[in-house]
């Protein structure tokens, strides 16, 4: 769950989770190579071409790995989006090192028995339902996975430090307690950003007074993820909060009543009970595959905004008639979480 100003499926399109535990953004896979291709180029890139048949093949792909984003490949800008996306891993995948391909074929193996696993007695139906094979799914992870992996051994130590450096604040690890007023009654019905201040303000005003924070908590929270600890969350580090709550447990002196500090979802009052700032030389190897996992999204990230467009020549996608609309979906959870610094589509959080 999350309370992170979630980023809209426009952008969720070039980005690449930190975590990259699916790792799948669109990317355009092997077709069967017993089968010619006699399909129009709907794109031409530098280098090569992506036809219908491979841009349908993937879309079937998509519908398999992350069904809940099916409905937007029917809007046409999703859909361009997506395959602009694959002329990126087309390119840059022909670019990747034999050591990153040979380290995306394990990941991808390793991805696919956990798909497997997961879907259990429905994965030869759906795949079935979809048209594709196991082949072709795997073609597609190797595909993504090979860049991410070129992108991932570029990083080296020294960024690795830098970026911590610029970010340590991340790291700091913080218990603190808070008290959660959202935009929305128990019912679903909105409330003003004025209502909702003033009840953070009464809140406050009752904590202020000497009330019990753990009682008030549980009382007037309306967040699920901590209002029965009493509004605790423990030993965390504050990297995996939304900027507005992370800025305020970074800087809010020690059991001190924050005044309501809003954020997507509501008001919140806080109190900081212990914060240990971290060095780099206490780091897990995790965080700091962490660090190098954004680093790597943030390379990718770049190349998608500033160099792509100098890689496609021509993009001849077919009309569609959906009238989807084109807001993307969002996360209505209350924890106050931050999604990886780099988030990914629904295909990625779905694997999580």
């Amino acid at each position: 769950m999350s309370l992170n100003n979630r980023k809209s499926w426009k952008v969720l399109l070039v980005s690449l989770a930190a975590a990259v535990s699916f790792s799948m953004l669109a990317a355009c896979s092997n077709n069967n190579d017993t089968a010619e291709d006699n399909s129009k180029a709907v794109a031409t890139y530098k280098g090569g071409t992506i036809t219908e048949n491979e841009f349908a093949l993937d879309q079937r792909v998509m519908k398999v790995l992350s069904p809940e984003q099916a409905q937007y490949l029917e809007i046409e800008a999703f859909k361009e989006s997506i395959l602009r996306q694959e002329v990126a891993f087309e390119y840059l995948a022909g670019k990747a090192t034999d050591k990153a391909k040979k380290e995306a074929e394990k990941e991808a193996d390793v991805q696919i028995a956990s798909f497997k696993s997961g879907m259990g007695d429905t994965y030869e139906s759906t795949l079935k339902e979809q048209d594709i094979t196991e082949d072709d799914i795997r073609g597609y992870m190797v595909r993504v996975l090979t860049v991410y992996q070129d992108m991932l051994l570029k990083v080296t130590d020294d960024q690795v430090k830098k970026e911590f450096e610029a970010t340590k604040g991340d790291f700091t690890v913080a218990t603190l307690r808070h008290v959660l007023i959202q935009f929305t009654d128990a019912e679903g019905k909105e409330r003003t950003p004025e209502e909702t201040l003033k009840l953070a303000k009464d809140v406050k005003a009752k904590l202020d007074a000497g009330a019990d924070f753990a009682e008030i908590a549980k009382q007037y929270s309306e967040d699920p993820g901590s209002k029965d600890a009493g509004g605790v969350y423990a030993d965390k580090a504050l990297g995996t909060y939304v900027a507005e709550f992370k800025k305020a447990a970074q800087t809010l002196p020690l059991n001190t009543i924050s005044d309501p500090v809003e954020t997507t979802y509501g008001y919140h009052i806080m109190k900081v009970e212990k914060r240990t700032e971290t060095t780099f030389e206490k780091l897990t190897d995790e965080q700091k595959e962490g660090i190098k996992s954004s680093l790597a999204s943030k390379s990718l990230e770049s190349f998608m905004e500033k160099d792509l467009e100098g890689i496609v020549e021509s993009i001849n996608l077919p009309k569609s008639s959906a009238a989807a609309g084109e807001s993307g979906t969002t996360n209505g959870g209350t924890e106050p979480t931050a999604a990886p610094s780099a988030e990914a589509p629904a295909a990625t959080e779905a694997a999580k």
